[in-house]
């Protein structure tokens, strides 16, 4: 059996998008994302890693890819609206768009490392 070469991933391709690490408001949307918590763990999303992009348009529009520990999340459906209103309060934001993604899927890998002291895994 063979596939098409077009649908393999692109060696060096990163599997998440990168940020807008640069953009004056990344910090300040980094710090909205920390102040959401899922309810099940006592850490910020951003720590736990499920924030996987954020991209910041040059007219201030914040683009969000997000995932959850699992799909079966008791929270899914409400975490990305979390999202959307800690970031929609960031000052100069115009818009802001979250989506809910489950590629590349989250592990525990991708916690930071005050995550994982918090959590007890260090």
């Amino acid at each position: 059996m063979t596939h098409a070469p077009d649908q393999d991933p692109v060696e060096g391709t990163p599997m998440i998008a990168p940020s807008s690490v640069d953009h004056p408001l990344h910090e300040q949307a980094v710090e909205a994302c920390r102040s959401v918590y899922d309810p099940e763990i006592p850490v910020n999303i951003y720590d736990l890693g499920l924030i996987y992009t954020i991209e910041i348009t040059t007219e201030n529009d914040v683009s969000v890819k997000m995932s959850l520990t699992a799909p079966g999340c008791p929270v899914a459906g409400e975490m990305p609206g979390w999202v959307h209103e800690a970031i929609s309060g960031v000052g100069g934001v115009r818009n802001v768009d979250v989506a809910l993604v489950w590629e590349p899927p989250w592990g525990m890998e991708m916690m930071s490392d005050e995550a994982r002291l918090e959590l007890g895994f260090m």
